[in-house]
């Protein structure tokens, strides 16, 4: 597959960077936790990572998917020029197809974007499943949902716009440092997301996230058990299960 960029916009604009990614095994650990962003945001909050945004801000159109996966990230601004100008012309300056271009296997397609307007659609979705992204996150508007159900390609965002941006927005950065509902996200941060939240984890902090939740889920697991079993509310209350926390 080329990483030569296609022209769609300037090339200093794209950022050819071999981003982060992560064993298979990393991935799967991630997808085995019981509740994937409760335990992940449990843990972000005992290391100090301001990183989570819930599904209320950042909603997924198929609410029983879940990802893990590195952060191929874009950034969107709307145009100075009158959008029907540019229908008229028939020119645009969107370019996450610059995004899809770079995109390798397991990638999550993060996009800085605009409320209101679409920021992805349904053939946008289509490449994108076709490169091999297991799902895209967008701060603003996306579009044709019916489409990418259909392929089962999930996407979280700020809401849906039949409101095109091919005419309204311009791609000034593909692959550089996003904010995301007032999140960093950088290129290759780990980006793990359910019906219950959109999680970015630093690339940096992965091992160190991924130990937390693992021990965060097996102390709910055998606070479960003991409500199966009949344990009184008293002694429930009394235990945690949740061992020592140890950031080092």
């Amino acid at each position: 597959m080329s990483k030569t960029p296609l022209g769609k916009i300037p090339a200093a604009a794209i950022h050819l960077l071999d981003i982060p990614r992560y064993p298979k095994e990393t991935i799967e650990a991630f997808l085995a936790l019981g509740d994937l962003t409760g335990t992940v945001s449990d843990a972000m909050d005992e290391l100090g990572l301001d990183g989570v945004v819930p599904a209320s801000v950042l909603a997924p159109t198929l609410g029983e998917r879940r990802i893990a996966g590195p952060a191929l990230t874009l950034r969107n601004v709307e145009q100075r020029d009158q959008a029907y100008k540019g229908a008229r012309e028939r020119v645009s300056r969107m370019a996450e197809i610059e995004a899809h271009n770079l995109a390798e296997t397991g990638d999550v397609l993060v996009i800085e974007g605009v409320v209101g307007i679409s920021n992805m659609g349904g053939l946008s979705a289509t490449i994108a499943q076709r490169q091999g992204e297991v799902g895209a996150v967008v701060d603003g508007g996306i579009r044709d949902i019916e489409q990418s159900r259909s392929i089962g390609f999930p996407l979280w965002s700020r809401g849906v716009s039949s409101v095109t941006g091919k005419w309204r927005l311009e791609t000034v950065a593909v692959n550089g440092t996003v904010r995301i509902c007032g999140k960093q996200v950088r290129p290759g941060d780990l980006v793990v997301a359910d019906a219950g939240a959109v999680c970015f984890i630093p690339a940096e902090a992965v091992p160190q996230v991924l130990r937390r939740a693992q021990e965060i889920g097996e102390g709910e697991a055998r606070r479960y058990a003991d409500i199966a079993a009949g344990m009184p509310v008293a002694e429930l209350a009394r235990r945690t299960h949740v061992y020592k926390f140890d950031p080092q």
